[in-house]
């Protein structure tokens, strides 16, 4: 069975290790699934052709599995964990991962795809700082929450399951903040995902697909605005 990841060309080097293709790769080295790559730029991801065949949004990742197409991350690794043994086999266990997979997506994700909105494409402007302390407050309300749901297991379920992957890849949007270090449990927890061999290979293949981070003046050079965050959720 062939299978095909579909992702970004170039993105900025503040968000390698962070673009949602990392969630699905993960599943994948998890699953033990070998996959391809297929790289496409901003010109190819607005072309109707893509819109049409892959995604409607323009977005990434796009997986392919013998004709099969899904987009959306979240989607994606979905299919992965029901088809893989990525869901516990127990029926309240599994419901519970599967719930916890719409959290991350629907709960936590928003305000952290806000906060970073805002710190990396308008943190001088007026509205973001009066804007930015109550998002603050919101993740650290939510975040306390996902801790307190962890208790003292070791993952979101009685197993490691595509919940930890896609919780984890949505907090990895935090990693420009303090916000998950200062919540210890959820601070274990998140590197002892991390840790996990498939996340280290999964980590590896995408941040290889990007090659060297380009450096002017002996500064990496991030160009933030050449890439909408959109894209990469």
């Amino acid at each position: 069975m062939k299978r095909i990841v579909t992702t970004l060309r170039w993105a900025p080097p503040t968000f390698h290790g962070q673009i949602r293709d990392l969630a699905v790769r993960w599943a994948l080295e998890e699953a033990g699934l070998p996959y391809d790559v297929e790289l496409v730029d901003d010109e190819e991801r607005a072309s109707e052709s893509y819109r049409a065949r892959k995604q409607p949004f323009g977005k990434i990742p796009v997986y392919q599995e013998d004709g099969l197409v899904i987009f959306e991350s979240g989607a994606i690794v979905l299919h992965i964990a029901e088809n893989n043994g990525l869901l516990p086999a127990d029926r309240q266990s599994r419901a519970r991962a599967r719930a916890w997979m719409f959290a991350a997506l629907n709960s936590i994700d928003p305000d952290i795809i806000a906060l970073g909105d805002i710190d990396h494409f308008a943190s001088e402007e007026a509205w973001a700082k009066e804007r930015r302390p109550d998002l603050v407050h919101s993740l650290q309300i939510r975040l306390a929450a996902v801790a307190e749901a962890l208790g003292g297991g070791r993952y979101l379920t009685d197993e490691f399951s595509a919940a930890d992957i896609l919780m984890i890849m949505v907090l990895r949007g935090l990693r420009h903040t303090p916000l998950v270090d200062e919540v210890p449990k959820l601070c274990h927890w998140r590197d002892r995902c991390q840790a996990r061999p498939a996340f280290q290979r999964a980590l590896k293949a995408q941040l290889a697909t990007f090659g060297p981070v380009p450096v002017q003046n002996g500064a990496p050079i991030t160009n933030l605005h050449a890439v909408s965050s959109p894209a990469m959720r």
